[in-house]
């Protein structure tokens, strides 16, 4: 009955089919046996085999009724459709663009969301209360609700879903495979845990997790029938994730030529130019999809840019300002290579404090729910929130950020616009646009990094975008300030355009945080404006120069930070990697296993290379071919599993077993053996009696057979002398006439009334009934003396006067009726 738990009774007979496997792990024993399982265990283990059963039996009746039924009209007319369509046009087109369109709609929905949920926090506080407690509680309790829900929710689906995602695809481009990092469980965790915590407001960006979520999308897509073939070996494999990380980033940010470059980039070291289109036709279908969703859901009225601008096309910079440029790629490299060096300190800190890191664990939600509550506090509008303009979105504050006028003029001089735009970044208390500024990029650099400490999934190109847009925009208020009328070169003036500089700095900086120069395109899609594609790019390739020169990038960080197999890149500029042999640094007393070694061997190995997690496996010690590479904890749960005291206990079963069949065989031998001895004595004992009665019969007059019974008498008379008997006493005479009688046998015939048992059973009931029985002695004696009574009744030769008889009294004993005749004269 399914769902029913079934036990197998521990039995102590031995069996041939047996292998000493029972219910809950009963092995025999000296003398009682023993469980080595729980009965919990063992009913939790039965159960699960019985639902597994139960699925395959689903499964097998459903395949079945789908044989039996056949296709139905509706697939008939899908499969006609695909064959004279999709599958003319070829499967890999139509693979990238479901890729394109599946990621279009996922990242609107999570869009749609993020923004209710910013939406709903600012309403709360705004609207709904007026008391600044209740405003206080407002603002920091959903934050706290959603990070611990994404938490929660991402430790119990899939814990691989935590980061960004972008540092595993390095890894798994490079060869490397990451299991449970491409399933559906992560998949579900990093859609549902993304969604919480943008919504909460923490200061983190999608793009690294949409980047994974794409790669998944990717790989479950490609398991399907349809798409087997195509995506069947590792090369192709490759080609569709890497494609899937250009439709990643170009459904965030509705860029497709800066998605395709921005994977090349952080992805793959060797990028095959077949994949250029496969990458493109991913991301032009996800990112014409997204922005066509806006427009039909009513949120643009056509095709703009994510953050639009309108900078001047006639004169929009003056050549002078591209050393300004220039020193802003200076900085934004050295604040994004401080940015990842405080980042990777922190967690080594964090790790490093053994104390922390086992409490940490054992309450998984105290560090979210502190470092979320205390983010909420440093961002509450009401009060240091109104130096970092919290109470409008993040997606506003970009905006705001990149906007072509001027905030330092005076109030009387701003359009209703401009000052609903300015507001949020004035101080309160000295209307100063330069202190909001400062105290937001500090805020933003430092808590996005306690952030990006949560384990949610998270990502930090936003953060950096943010951080370099408000630099370039503090730098460009201060040119507008210094030079109120603009740069003169020659006779042309050209205007200071602080959203410019905040373009530049943007760039600049999330390209020292990534160490990517795509970033750069990626600015020009997102704003809709080239107008400063030369500042941006001086200032990209700046950043990227200098960050590389004092800090890994963010994703080659986190790749340390989780020890991840990751081999990094030779630095092409530098000549002298090239004079380095591997066999300078690489390690000659490698410890290793080989097939067919002993267990000592095996344990003195893992003995000594206690540090080691893998061991590499070759074929022998002598040839050294390898085959392989084997994990420390796989190969002692293997070393377990068949050396444990389970398998100890279960092996010397089997040896007594075998043991005691081995000495019943050889008992049963031995009694054959002493069987078969036993029988040639016999039949040599037999021919002997043979041979003797032989000679017996050839010896003796031929006639009756002697009975083996038969009464022989002695001959008294020569033994009469030595008696001192007299001869002529009656006894004697009696006993002479008895000797001159025939031989009887001494079996006498019974009386078939007289032989009757106490139950009134005769004994011819009996299977082994005879008419004769065995006379003993005493009855033999008894039989002479009633003779000889007898004798003397009728007279006979002893005379009528002497006879004599017996008698039995009352109390059952016998008594002599003639005294004068007693047994001391027959004697």
């Amino acid at each position: 009955m399914p769902g029913s738990v079934t036990l197998n009774v521990p039995s102590s007979s031995y069996s041939d089919d047996d292998d000493g496997k029972s219910a809950m792990g009963y092995q025999q024993t000296l003398m009682y046996g023993r469980y080595s399982e729980a009965l919990g265990e063992q009913i939790k283990e039965e159960a699960k085999r019985q639902r597994i059963l139960e699925r395959t039996r689903k499964k097998e009746t459903r395949k079945r009724k789908r044989e039996l039924r056949g296709s139905g009209e509706c697939a008939r007319v899908l499969t006609f459709i695909w064959k004279h369509t999709f599958a003319r046009i070829g499967e890999d087109w139509v693979f990238l663009a479901m890729l394109g369109i599946i990621m279009a709609l996922v990242s609107f929905v999570m869009d749609y969301t993020i923004s209710v949920c910013n939406k709903a926090r600012l309403w709360l506080v705004k609207d709904l209360v007026s008391h600044i407690g209740l405003q206080f509680l407002a603002w920091t309790s959903l934050p706290v609700f959603l990070v611990l829900f994404s938490a929660g929710f991402v430790h119990v689906v899939a814990p691989q879903a935590i980061g960004s995602g972008i540092p595993e695809m390095k890894t798994i481009l490079r060869g490397v495979v990451l299991k449970e990092y491409l399933t559906f469980r992560t998949f579900i965790a990093k859609t549902v845990g993304l969604t919480a915590t943008l919504g909460s407001g923490m200061p983190l960006g999608k793009e690294g997790p949409f980047v994974h979520i794409a790669s998944i999308v990717a790989a479950l897509l490609a398991k399907l029938s349809s798409f087997q073939g195509i995506y069947g070996n590792e090369s192709r494999n490759n080609e569709m994730l890497a494609a899937a990380c250009a439709v990643g980033v170009a459904c965030c940010f509705g860029s497709p030529i800066g998605g395709v470059l921005f994977s090349i980039e952080v992805t793959t070291v060797y990028f095959a130019v077949r994949n250029y289109w496969r990458g493109f036709f991913a991301a032009v279908c996800g990112a014409v999809i997204f922005r066509l969703l806006s427009i039909w859901f009513g949120y643009e009225d056509t095709f703009v840019a994510v953050f639009r601008t309108g900078f001047r096309m006639d004169f929009p910079y003056d050549p002078q300002e591209l050393i300004i440029f220039a020193l802003i790629g200076v900085c934004c490299g050295v604040g994004g290579a401080t940015y990842v060096y405080i980042h990777r300190h922190y967690v080594l800190w964090m790790r490093g404090n053994k104390r922390l890191t086992k409490f940490l664990q054992k309450n998984r939600f105290i560090y979210p729910f502190f470092i979320s509550f205390f983010i909420s506090c440093l961002t509450f509008p009401a009060g240091p929130g109104l130096f970092q303009a919290a109470d409008i979105t993040t997606h506003q504050q970009i905006e705001i950020l990149f906007s072509n006028y001027t905030w330092t003029k005076s109030l009387d001089e701003m359009t209703v616009d401009e000052y609903d735009h300015v507001k949020h970044w004035m101080d309160p208390y000295t209307q100063s646009i330069f202190v909001n500024l400062s105290v937001y990029i500090l805020s933003t650099f430092f808590l996005s990094i306690l952030a990006s400490t949560l384990p949610v999934p998270t990502g930090v190109l936003i953060p950096s975008f943010k951080i370099g847009a408000a630099f370039g925009r503090l730098i460009g208020e201060g040119m507008h300030v210094w030079f109120p009328e603009g740069i003169r070169y020659g006779s042309q003036i050209s205007q200071i355009i602080p959203g410019g500089y905040a373009t530049v700095g943007a760039a600049a900086f999330s390209g020292a945080v990534t160490q990517t120069i795509s970033i750069s395109v990626i600015v020009f899609e997102m704003t809709g404006q080239v107008t400063h594609c030369v500042p941006v790019l001086i200032a990209v390739i700046i950043a990227v120069f200098v960050a590389k020169n004092l800090e890994l990038s963010c994703y080659d960080s986190i790749i340390k930070i989780k020890k991840l197999p990751y081999l990094p890149d030779i630095i092409p500029s530098s000549s002298g990697a090239y004079d380095v042999f591997v066999e300078n640094f690489m390690v000659k007393d490698v410890m290793y296993i080989w097939y067919g070694m002993k267990y000592s061997e095996l344990k003195r190995i893992l003995t000594e290379g206690r540090k080691l997690k893998g061991f590499p496996l070759v074929d022998n010690a002598k040839q050294m071919i390898l085959l392989g590479s084997v994990q420390r904890h796989e190969l002692i749960s293997a070393i377990e599993l068949h050396i444990s005291k389970e398998r100890r206990l279960e092996e010397a079963s089997k040896r007594r077993k075998s043991e005691i069949k081995r000495r019943q065989r050889e008992e049963r031998e031995r009694r054959e053996e002493e069987a078969r001895r036993l029988l040639a004595l016999e039949n040599e004992s037999d021919d002997d009696d043979t041979e003797k009665e032989a000679e017996i019969v050839n010896t003796t007059p031929k006639g009756r057979r002697p009975s083996r019974f038969a009464v022989s008498t002695v001959n008294a008379e020569d033994n009469l002398e030595k008696l001192n008997l007299d001869i002529d006493s009656p006894a004697l005479k009696a006993l002479a006439m008895l000797s001159t009688m025939p031989r009887k046998s001494i079996l006498k015939k019974t009386n078939e009334a007289n032989n009757l048992t106490i139950h009134g059973v005769g004994r011819s009931h009996s299977p082994f009934y005879s008419p004769y029985e065995t006379v003993s002695g005493a009855e033999r004696w008894r039989n002479t003396v009633t003779t000889m009574q007898q004798m003397l009744r009728r007279g006979g030769p002893m005379g009528s006067n002497r006879s004599f008889d017996f008698q039995y009294n009352l109390e059952g004993k016998r008594t002599v009726s003639r005294p004068d005749l007693t047994l001391e004269l027959l004697c």
